[in-house]
């Protein structure tokens, strides 16, 4: 399948950046080496993460804990992800987490990421 997607709530980070506290995190659900092994071995398939395709701000996340206002303070993980070909990669125009629904009453702890494809 040359023009592949696969994406959804992984519930693993790539590395570091994408974790609000990496020190305090390390190792823990989310954040181990065992899972980010096994995230990384699709990127080994020839999967590319395209949010990583693309100039992101600093500290740039797709869920945050309902508890202590994590999400006001920006303590979150990017955890849902799009993987993508080597086909897509050069259709992609655009990849970016979309934080406005989280803004809304009663939201899902999750933010959309969107991949725009030409």
């Amino acid at each position: 399948h040359p023009q592949l997607v696969l994406m959804g709530d992984y519930n693993i980070t790539f590395d570091d950046a994408d974790v609000w506290d990496p020190v305090g995190l390390r190792e823990t659900i989310h954040c181990t080496t065992e899972e980010r092994t096994h995230l990384q071995a699709l990127i080994g398939l020839g999967l590319t993460d395209s949010v990583r395709l693309f100039p992101q701000p600093e500290k740039n996340y797709s869920w945050w804990d309902y508890r202590d206002f994590a999400f006001r303070r920006n303590r979150g993980m990017r955890i849902d992800h799009i993987l993508i070909s080597e086909a897509l990669k050069t259709r992609a125009t655009a990849c970016a987490v979309d934080k406005l629904p989280r803004k809304n009453e009663r939201p899902s702890d999750h933010a959309p990421v969107v991949l725009t494809l030409s």
